[in-house]
């Protein structure tokens, strides 16, 4: 068993606020987690505290059905990879490789097939003999992996290992790091600050700020319904458009009304008088350009960005800018007026004072 159990974990720094705040959670055995958030956050040190290699406050971390508090790093079961790869410059990439094995006193036939193995896997057999000043980036983060999967752990732990490497190399990487995980079936905990790694490669995603958890869910969970103002922000690329707008009973129902524009929100509808003045949370995917002018809005075409097969309509509506992202289909004019709907089904109401989502909470 590979799962992991948290238990009111905490961990505070001389007088300053607690980077930790009684984090509770369970990861289960083979699972993908992504903790997202952040600089500060304090995802890095919950990662640190699972390996072994930062002192809990309080709390504690169970791997498996064990309490590893006072077990050393080495025998928890787990391998950590670092974004700055920590590899030893004076040893080739086999020595690398081999070093915890030797540790341990893994006899040397055994280091040698364990090595050959993960080599194949990474695509880096060729590279055994160099030194490490020989080696790309991603040759160094695939070693760093490398010598992460000789050591056959329970759980692989992953500190934002691509934040180091170019926008096409962390494609690429994101790609093989997800395929290494069904390939070798164990639990894996990523750390990144990137929303783009976190739905990429995430079974589930576990949202941090100030210490805690915001919001733990399935990827699509997130982006439908995220909990509230912070997270929707935090989890959308390009951004999420805000619109002010009033909760109204439409024929006994829970409607909201932007500026005329009627959608249904599936809301009870005692929440009207608890909630009269809302904001609309619109992704800008959830965005349709509509012939008709009923039940749409009118905007202006600021400027536009053509993205692969997608194009993103940057828009101006009462001086607000509002972002559409729609398949490219024609060139849009500077200036041009364009009716714009809103997928009610996809629509996100927020309370102006707490900025929660309502619709997480039914």
């Amino acid at each position: 068993m590979s799962s992991i159990n948290l238990k009111l974990l905490s961990k505070k720094y001389s007088n300053e606020k607690k980077i930790l705040d009684d984090i509770s959670f369970n990861i289960k055995d083979k699972e993908f987690l992504v903790l997202l958030g952040p600089s500060g956050c304090g995802k890095s040190t919950l990662l640190r505290m699972i390996a072994g290699i930062e002192d809990i406050d309080k709390g504690e971390v169970y791997i498996g059905d064990v309490c590893v508090n006072e077990v050393e790093p080495k025998d928890r079961g787990v391998a950590m990879v670092f974004q700055n790869y920590a590899l030893y410059p004076h040893m080739t990439v086999y020595e690398n490789m081999a070093y915890g094995l030797k540790i341990k006193k893994v006899k040397k036939p055994e280091r040698d097939e364990r090595i050959k193995s993960a080599a194949e896997i990474l695509q880096i057999d060729s590279l055994l003999n160099r030194f490490p000043s020989q080696l790309s980036g991603g040759q160094k983060q695939r070693v760093a992996i490398g010598r992460a999967i000789v050591k056959e752990p329970e759980v692989f732990l992953m500190d934002e290992p691509l934040s180091n490497l170019d926008a096409k190399l962390r494609n690429e990487m994101r790609i093989e790091i997800k395929k290494l995980h069904e390939r070798l079936n164990s639990t894996f905990i990523y750390v990144t600050h990137d929303q783009v790694e976190a739905v990429t490669l995430g079974d589930r995603i576990a949202i941090m700020a100030d210490g805690k958890f915001k919001q733990i869910g399935t990827p699509m969970e997130i982006l439908d319904y995220p909990v509230d103002m912070f997270v929707a922000n935090f989890i959308s690329t390009p951004p999420i458009n805000y619109l002010n707008a009033v909760l109204v009973d439409h024929h006994g129902q829970a409607f909201i009304d932007i500026d005329g524009v009627l959608l249904e929100t599936g809301l009870p509808i005692e929440l009207i008088n608890e909630n009269p003045k809302v904001i609309a949370g619109i992704r800008p995917e959830h965005c349709l350009i509509e012939e008709k002018k009923e039940d749409t809005l009118e905007m202006e075409v600021a400027f536009t960005e053509i993205i692969g097969t997608d194009v993103l309509l940057h828009l101006i509506y009462k001086d607000l800018n509002f972002i559409v992202k729609k398949s490219f289909d024609r060139i849009y004019s500077k200036g041009e007026k364009l009716n714009v709907g809103i997928i009610a089904s996809k629509l996100n109401v927020f309370n102006i004072r707490t900025q929660k989502n309502l619709r997480y909470f039914v």
